[in-house]
């Protein structure tokens, strides 16, 4: 039986602005905000606090979300309520850059931006099918990094020559043309059986329960290599843009908007080559790059003070986040097609990952608050080392084998 493959151009141009335009509403809540906190003074065990509690109803959150998603059909209005709430609460952190307002509004934020992934995989997923899912996976990234560069390009020009609270009205005007891009996408063109990872657009069957997927060997190690991987790179650019912001004044909001759109261009550039070479090559050998460049860009930041230096190595952390971003998705439908948990396991991977980040950024900040930045990014470089090393030895490939056995029911999903 073939998967739905007929859709409009109409469609396929609504998921490209809704992941450009989605981008641009999210930069502004992230490295940015650190920078934004050390200018009133924040210290980085605090930013790095702040960053954690915050990011908690995230975490909490993940898991349900990615359930929900796969339980109803209107995910289009999931996404609605998450870009207006993150266009307020940049505003409140723009107005109330205290402690509990930022906290309240990071909350918050965590909350509802759970829903982003999950929803746009979905709507990908149940608009291509598992065949195309590849391809159009990779546009999804080169939209998402072509926005965030744009953001970031915008964001640094005005906190630079307006000033650093003027980001958050950015985020806050861009939830518009985000809302709209989603009228571009016909709902009718949503396969949601196929949204949820089942075989087929016919299956609408019971999925597999929580259990079934815990069995999965494979499923598990991608775990605990994403969960690795996200806490060694997660701390690293807001412990670079607070290194910068370190005697540099309004000038760190220029320095951090060149990290961002440095990454972002190369992210641009790679994503839809990985997506295509993800369908030739498979998931492993570009996951090994990933996850390669990690560990070495982490150990560059300690070689020098140069601020154009510094932001050149952000190139390898294009690298690294452009090929997991794209290839990371697929192996989870690999793993869990045909179960009807395409989301929910989507979802649980980012708790478990979101667990790992949080954690990051407080015992980074830590770290570098009582031994020196140096002595964080070593740290992160060793976990990089560690994620690269399970993956290598103990993840096996994906694409073809355990995807292909699953859809014929030769191994428990």
């Amino acid at each position: 039986m073939k998967e739905k493959k007929k859709f409009t151009l109409r469609s396929k141009r609504g998921l490209d602005w809704l992941n450009f335009f989605l981008a641009d509403v999210q930069t502004g809540v992230g490295p940015f905000l650190a920078i934004y906190l050390a200018s009133y003074h924040w210290d980085e065990q605090l930013v790095g606090l702040t960053l954690t509690l915050g990011s908690s109803a995230g975490i909490i959150t993940q898991t349900p979300t990615g359930a929900l998603v796969d339980h109803i059909r209107s995910k289009r209005a999931l996404i609605v309520a998450g870009a207006i709430t993150l266009a307020a609460c940049s505003l409140l952190i723009a107005f109330f850059p205290s402690f509990w307002p930022v906290i309240t509004a990071q909350a918050l934020i965590g909350g509802t931006s759970s829903v982003f992934g999950p929803a746009i995989c979905a709507i990908s997923l149940g608009i291509v099918g598992h065949k195309l899912f590849d391809i159009r996976q990779g546009r999804n990234q080169t939209f998402n990094s072509a926005g965030n560069v744009i953001a970031a390009i915008s964001m640094g020009f005005i906190g630079y020559y307006i000033s650093n609270r003027g980001v958050f009205f950015f985020v806050a005007i861009f939830a518009i043309p985000t809302i709209l891009s989603l009228l571009l996408i016909n709902p009718n063109e949503i396969d949601y059986a196929l949204a949820r990872g089942a075989k087929n657009s016919r299956d609408d069957g019971n999925p597999a329960g929580v259990r079934e997927l815990l069995k999965d060997h494979p499923l598990v190690i991608f775990l605990i290599c994403a969960v690795l991987f996200h806490f060694a790179n997660a701390a690293i650019l807001p412990l670079l843009g607070e290194m910068l912001a370190k005697g540099q004044g309004r000038s760190s909001m220029m320095f951090m908007s060149a990290c961002v759109v440095t990454t972002q261009l190369v992210v641009t550039l790679i994503s839809a080559w990985s997506g295509r070479k993800a369908g030739a090559w498979g998931r492993k050998p570009l996951l090994l790059i990933a996850f390669g460049v990690l560990p070495v860009r982490a150990m560059l930041y300690t070689f020098t003070n140069n601020a154009e230096l510094l932001v050149a190595i952000q190139i390898l952390d294009g690298v690294g986040v452009g090929i997991f971003g794209v290839v990371a998705v697929l192996v989870i439908a690999d793993l869990t097609k045909g179960t009807g948990r395409f989301n929910l396991t989507l979802g649980a991977i980012s708790t478990a990952v979101g667990i790992g980040a949080s954690l990051s950024q407080v015992i980074a900040g830590s770290i570098v608050k009582h031994y020196g930045y140096h002595a964080g990014f070593e740290f992160l470089a060793v976990i990089a080392l560690a994620a690269f090393s399970i993956l290598y030895f103990f993840m096996p490939e994906t694409r073809n084998n355990l995807s292909a056995k699953r859809s014929r029911g030769q191994v428990p999903p």
